[in-house]
């Protein structure tokens, strides 16, 4: 399905849930749309709000230091949605790995879980997992994995320089990363079957549903029972998963203008 919600003006009035998920916002990469992602924090509030992985890419940080002010932002933003009562979790990725050695601990009112569990307002349990020990190239090759993520830093800034040509002669944005990506996934199985083994993972542990990141695809969809979901990204698809107080749950993107298209939606 696809829906277009209107907000008004932040300064006038937020949006309110329940609960907001989101992932692989990559924060110390030029790809990152951390203007993007300041603008919805700052329009929208919630009673849950959890860092579902690779918030900020250490992997990219230790070869080069990329750090602009509206990144900034983005950290001092969640941190003052902590201070002023939001329950905040912090799920670690394989790119912010060197925060899962920190387990259990609270920093800046943030609670670091290697993986959380999320009850909706009508009882569903959610596993919440980064997701990457789904994915066999990054656990079993993990130099692989460091080669794949240069070559997409390139990719997503020939995609820049590629969508300001378009934008110039009146065409639409179009990524070349995802497309790209896409072809690869497809043509050497990067991921191997990765929905599958969330899914099958959840069930074994007796949740209704499961919560990824990782792969930078939005996606709500039954699987043997089991519902899976992925909150995308803020690099491409600029996506957050939010609850509303009934429990529906709902994948939305963002736009600049404050609106945000439904992706997907269903009671949880």
């Amino acid at each position: 399905m696809t829906q277009m919600l209107h907000t008004e003006n932040h300064e006038e009035r937020k949006q309110h849930f329940r609960s907001i998920f989101i992932s692989d916002v990559h924060l110390g990469t030029p790809g990152c749309q951390a203007t993007l992602l300041l603008d919805f924090l700052k329009r929208s509030e919630s009673e849950n709000l959890f860092l579902v992985g690779d918030i900020v890419d250490g992997w990219r940080l230790k070869r080069r230091w990329y750090w602009p002010q509206a990144h900034n932002d983005v950290l001092q933003k969640l941190l003052r949605k902590a201070r002023k009562g939001t329950k905040v979790t912090f799920v670690p990725g394989n790119h912010d790995e060197f925060a899962r050695d920190y387990d259990g601990l609270v920093f800046g009112d943030i609670q670091i879980s290697n993986s959380s569990e999320h009850i909706t307002a009508n009882g569903k349990r959610i596993l919440i997992i980064h997701g990457d020990q789904f994915d066999g190239v990054v656990r079993y090759h993990a130099w692989l994995a460091h080669l794949g993520s240069w070559a997409y830093d390139m990719t997503v800034v020939l995609n820049g320089w590629l969508n300001y040509v378009r934008r110039r002669i009146g065409l639409p944005y179009w990524s070349l990363a995802g497309a790209i990506k896409k072809q690869v996934k497809e043509a050497v199985k990067f991921i191997t079957n990765f929905e599958d083994a969330a899914a099958r993972y959840a069930a074994e542990n007796n949740y209704h549903a499961v919560l990824c990141g990782h792969i930078h695809h939005p996606s709500m969809r039954d699987i043997g029972g089991v519902l899976y979901l992925n909150d995308g990204d803020w690099v491409e698809t600029g996506s957050a998963l939010v609850e509303e107080f009934d429990g529906t749950l709902r994948i939305i993107k963002w736009k600049a203008d404050g609106a945000a298209q439904v992706l997907h939606e269903r009671l949880a």
